[in-house]
């Protein structure tokens, strides 16, 4: 019994994995940590999923979210990407906050 779970701990697992080509044509596995809204448009924040010399292991990796098109866009714009990543840390904050003030 306790390997069906397992088994479906793997399965969910690897559902939330996103395979990106880079511009070498290797394939980067990603999870995805959350999709946010900035300025009316969406972005979808990645972690690593397993070690690769493209991305470190704490670092997001941040892309414009086309939604109808369900594709994910590079943002050459370093200070866009700072700005959503930003915009996302003070968000997850906001909540954690509002998480914690709740329980007390």
């Amino acid at each position: 019994m306790a390997e069906n779970k397992n088994l479906n701990d793997t399965e969910a697992e690897e559902e939330d994995i996103i395979e990106l080509i880079d511009d070498d044509d290797n394939v980067i596995k990603f999870r995805l940590l959350d999709v946010t809204e900035y300025k009316g448009e969406k972005y979808a924040l990645l972690l690593a999923a397993e070690p690769n010399d493209a991305i470190a292991e704490d670092e997001v990796a941040i892309f414009r979210y086309k939604e109808e098109e369900q594709m994910l866009e590079p943002i050459e714009d370093d200070a866009l990407l700072e700005e959503v990543f930003e915009y996302y840390q003070k968000e997850y904050d906001e909540e954690e906050d509002a998480d914690g003030g709740e329980e007390e």
